[in-house]
């Protein structure tokens, strides 16, 4: 497996246990207050970040590219900042970091966008 796939493996993994930690604390606590942040950490951690590097996967030449490194490193700073702003939004405490977090999601979503569409197709088996 490809550095840049492995790195999208291998931080999506550690996004879904952390966020099945915080559901089963705030299940424990009886407090969901939390719950959006939560629910992001699991969508854009988990489960993008997993796409991303299933595509990487598949199509490896994509993953070759230098906008494909921008474009991880993007989404990964993006959760890192947008859940705990998210958090942070929900207790009063600003929604600058959730803001700056979502923008960068985005931007990552966005270049994701222009990788898929010019990617040639290419799989690992060559068709």
């Amino acid at each position: 497996m490809k550095t840049l796939a492995r790195i999208c493996w291998v931080t999506a993994a550690l996004y879904a246990v952390l966020g099945m930690s915080f559901g089963i604390y705030m299940a424990a606590s009886g407090d969901h207050t939390l719950s959006p942040a939560h629910g992001h950490l699991n969508l854009v951690g988990w489960a993008s970040i997993a796409l991303y590097g299933t595509f990487y996967t598949l199509v490896p030449t994509a993953a070759e590219s230098r906008l494909a490194g921008v474009q991880v490193i993007l989404a990964e700073v993006g959760v890192i900042i947008m859940v705990p702003g998210i958090a942070m939004a929900i207790m009063n405490a600003g929604e600058g970091l959730a803001k700056a977090g979502a923008t960068l999601v985005l931007l990552s979503a966005l270049l994701f966008l222009i990788i898929v569409a010019r990617s040639t197709g290419r799989t690992t088996s060559g068709g």
